[in-house]
């Protein structure tokens, strides 16, 4: 019975490592790694052009200068040369989930044809990707609801790029700028009105009251006799 338990132990832990290790995946409490490449070169590549060390933070206060903004990485644009390796320090600076992700890459060398990493909160992951040598600008942005639509959005130029990517906060513009429409219904127009002629009358008010005060003052100091 107890050789029994054992078995049935070791099969469930080596299950439950594969399944967190697979398919180019490593996965623990803190987060993700998905598709890291240290030497694999794209087919179109004789050797590897270049290694860059780069460290990408993410969080709220990197979009602070970015009006209208929520979230960012520090860093909106990477260049790297054809055939060049990118190994990526990514931190975390919020409480909150992040992720770093890069699409368009070659799909017989990163599954899905991107790489992924991903923070459940404050923290820090290392990885590498290896760009194959045609002149194009990828795509990195955070994947989690809204939060490239609020400002986690940054672009990678090989060998330049071929253009830019449109809503890159501080670079480019969006294909399509937020437009908030106003109903400009009956009801609205009277609210309007009521709160133009309410914010009038508080300010008459005021200055009415104001003025009463100051006259009052006014009369007290004349009433007072200088001590002889």
């Amino acid at each position: 019975m107890k050789n029994c338990l054992t078995g049935i132990i070791f099969i469930y832990c080596v299950n439950f490592a594969f399944a967190m290790n697979h398919s180019g995946m490593l996965m623990n409490e803190k987060g993700m790694i998905m598709n890291s490449n240290t030497d694999k070169i794209p087919k179109d590549c004789t050797t590897i052009s270049e290694t860059i060390d780069v460290t990408i933070r993410a969080g709220h206060q990197y979009a602070l200068k970015f009006p209208g903004k929520m979230y960012a990485f520090d860093t909106q644009e990477i260049n790297v040369k054809p055939c060049a390796k990118l190994n990526i320090t990514f931190i975390n600076d919020d409480q909150i989930r992040h992720q770093l992700m890069i699409h368009g890459l070659p799909g017989y060398l990163y599954s899905e044809g991107m790489f992924h990493l991903e923070l459940n909160g404050a923290g820090q992951l290392e990885a590498s990707v290896i760009f194959p040598s045609q002149k194009k600008t990828y795509l990195m942005h955070c994947e989690l609801p809204q939060h490239m639509e609020k400002g986690m959005k940054s672009q990678i130029k090989v060998d330049g790029g071929d253009g830019d990517l449109p809503s890159i906060p501080g670079i480019s513009f969006p294909i399509k700028a937020d437009y908030y429409k106003i109903d400009w219904s009956q009801l609205t127009i009277a609210i309007i009105a009521l709160s133009i002629l309410l914010g009038i009358a508080i300010v008459l008010i005021v200055v009415n009251y104001a003025a009463k005060i100051s006259a009052m003052g006014d009369k007290i100091l004349s009433n007072i006799k200088p001590k002889s």
